[in-house]
C-alpha cells in the first residue's frame, strides 16, 4: 500500500517536468509495450502533416477527389515559412506531388494547397481534420492549421499520435507508400526524407517528423520484422539524431525476444491510456535558446557518429561474405542510408514515363537564376571597372574591414574609400546607379589629416581643384 501509494504522489510531479514523452505499441493490436509521458499534451509541430494526408487521402478514398487532381498554389501558401518548395502562387501541382513534397521534405505550402483544395479553406480543412481526430479517439489532440507551424490550440499527445498511425495502416493500406518514401526529387535536387529510421533501421517502414521550438524534436515510426510490426511515438527529444535514436532503440526493444517479459506490468491498449489534465511543455529555451550552438530545424543534421567508418565496416565484412555485427541504433542512425533511387516530382499535370524526366528538365530549367547575357556583362563592365580592377580592389582591403553591397537609393551618393595601410595610396571605384563613368580617386592619411585628393575627368582629362577630404562628394550625381 505504501508503495502504490508513492507511485501515484510521484506520477504527477513527473508529469509536470515532463521534457521528453515515449510510446511503443503493437500496429495490429494496439498492445503498449513502453510508454512515458505518454498521454501528456504536446505540441505536434510537422507530425500534424500526417493528419493532412489521412484525411486527404480519406477525399481520395471516397471519390471526392484523385491523386491526379490539380490543385492551385494561392497566395496563402506561398507565404507559408520554411521548410516549403517556394512554388510562385498560380503554380499547379497534382494531390499525388502536393503529398510526397509534404511528407518528404515537410513542405508547409504542400500542406496549404491540400487543405484550400480539399476543405475550401484552411479553416475548413481544420474542421475536418478535428472532426476525423474524434472520430478515432484522438481525444487530445485539436488542430487549427495543416502544417504543425506554432499556434495557438494546436495540442496532441504521444497516444493520439499512435492511434492517428495505426488508422493510417489499416484504413489506408493502398496509400500507405506516402508514408515511407526515401528521398525525392525535384529539378535537380534531391532531399531525403527527415525521418532517420528509413534506410538504417531494418524493417523501418514509415511515418514522419516533427520540430519547433516549443515542441522539441519530434517523431512517428514503425517498422516491420518478421511480421510484427511497431510503431513508436518520440516527442521532445533535443536533436534530430537523438529522436531517431531513442525509437530505434525502442523499436529494437520491442523486436527482441525478452524471455522475462511475463515480469513486465500489463500496459493495455492505446485507445485505454489515462489522458493528463496540463498545459503543453514549451521547450523554446532548451531548443532555441542562446545556448545552443547551431540554429535548430527539422533539418537538423547532428550526426555524432563516423558515418564513414561505421559504412566502411559494414562494407568490409560485406566484402569478405561475413554478417556484418548488429550495430547500436546510435551506430544505425549514425551510418548513410541504404541506396534508393529518389521519387520524382514536379508540377502540372500528371506525366508518365519520359514525359516525368521531361517534366522535372522543365522545373529545373524554371527554377534557375538567369544567365547574365553578354550586354548586361559589358554594362556591368562599364559601371564597376575592370574584372582586374575588382581583384585589385578586394586584394587591398584591410585584415577586418567589412564591404557590402547596398541596394538602399542613399548608397547611390556614398564614397566608398578602400585604404591600404602603409605609405602609398591605392585608387578605388566610386559608382553610383546612373553614372556614365567611372572616376579614379586617391587618397592617402598622413599624420591623422586627410590631404587632397587628385581626379582625371574621363573626357578632357582635366584636373580639378584638391578637396578637403571630409567635404569630399561622389560625383555620380550628388
Amino acid at each position: 500500500m505504501l508503495v502504490s501509494g508513492l507511485i501515484i504522489a510521484v506520477a504527477p510531479v513527473r508529469a509536470a517536468h515532463a521534457t521528453e514523452a515515449h510510446l511503443l505499441i503493437e500496429a495490429d493490436t494496439g498492445k503498449v509495450l513502453e510508454a512515458e509521458n505518454a498521454t501528456y499534451p504536446w505540441y505536434p509541430a510537422s507530425l500534424t502533416k500526417l493528419m493532412t494526408a489521412y484525411v486527404t487521402l480519406m477525399a481520395v478514398k471516397q471519390g471526392r477527389i484523385t491523386l491526379d487532381t490539380l490543385f492551385t498554389v494561392s497566395p496563402t501558401a506561398a507565404a507559408q515559412s520554411p521548410s516549403k518548395m517556394g512554388f510562385r502562387p498560380g503554380t499547379q501541382v497534382t494531390v499525388d506531388n502536393a503529398l510526397k513534397m509534404m511528407l518528404v521534405k515537410s513542405a508547409n505550402d504542400m500542406a496549404v494547397v491540400l487543405a484550400e483544395g480539399v476543405g475550401g479553406s484552411i479553416d475548413g480543412f481544420s474542421a475536418e481534420m478535428n472532426a476525423t481526430a474524434q472520430r478515432l479517439g484522438m481525444t487530445q489532440t485539436s488542430y487549427v492549421n495543416p502544417n504543425g507551424l506554432p499556434a495557438d490550440g494546436q495540442i496532441t499527445s504521444a497516444r493520439d499520435l499512435a492511434i492517428l498511425a495505426r488508422a493510417i495502416i489499416h484504413d489506408l493500406p493502398e496509400y500507405e507508400y506516402f508514408v515511407h518514401i526515401p528521398s525525392i526529387r525535384y529539378g535537380r535536387k534531391v532531399t531525403q526524407n527527415f525521418n532517420k529510421l528509413i534506410g538504417r533501421f531494418p524493417g523501418a517502414d514509415g511515418f514522419k517528423t516533427g520540430f519547433i521550438c516549443a515542441s522539441g524534436y519530434n517523431l512517428v515510426g514503425s517498422a516491420t520484422q518478421n511480421g510484427k510490426r511497431l510503431i513508436a511515438v518520440v516527442l521532445g527529444a533535443s536533436s534530430g539524431t537523438m529522436r531517431a535514436v531513442r525509437a530505434a532503440q525502442m523499436l529494437e526493444r520491442g523486436f527482441a525476444n525478452n524471455t522475462l517479459s511475463w515480469l513486465r506490468p500489463a500496459l493495455g491498449t492505446v485507445d485505454n491510456l489515462a489522458p493528463i489534465a496540463a498545459t503543453p511543455p514549451n521547450l523554446r529555451d532548451e531548443m532555441c535558446g542562446p545556448k545552443r550552438k547551431h540554429p535548430a530545424s527539422d533539418e537538423d543534421d547532428d550526426v555524432a557518429a563516423n558515418t564513414t567508418t561505421t559504412g566502411a565496416a559494414v562494407m568490409s565484412f560485406l566484402a569478405t561474405g561475413v554478417q556484418p555485427p548488429a550495430l547500436r541504433p546510435a551506430d544505425m542512425i549514425a551510418a548513410a542510408p541504404a541506396p534508393s533511387d529518389p521519387i520524382i516530382v514536379y508540377t502540372g499535370p500528371t506525366r508518365t514515363g519520359a514525359a516525368i524526366a521531361a517534366a522535372a528538365e522543365a522545373d529545373a530549367a524554371r527554377d534557375a537564376p538567369p544567365k547574365a547575357t553578354k550586354r548586361s556583362k559589358i554594362a556591368h563592365g562599364k559601371r564597376g571597372g575592370s574584372s582586374a580592377a575588382q581583384t585589385e580592389a578586394k586584394s587591398e582591403t584591410r585584415p577586418g574591414a567589412k564591404s557590402e553591397a547596398s541596394t538602399d537609393p542613399k548608397s547611390r551618393h556614398r564614397v566608398s574609400v578602400t585604404i591600404k595601410p602603409g605609405a602609398g595610396a591605392k585608387s578605388s571605384a566610386v559608382q553610383g546607379d546612373g553614372a556614365k563613368a567611372t572616376n579614379a580617386k586617391t587618397t592617402h592619411a598622413k599624420d591623422g589629416h586627410a590631404k587632397s585628393a587628385r581626379a582625371k575627368q574621363a573626357a578632357g582629362g582635366a584636373a580639378t581643384k584638391p578637396k578637403p577630404a571630409e567635404n569630399a562628394k561622389s560625383e555620380s550625381g550628388q
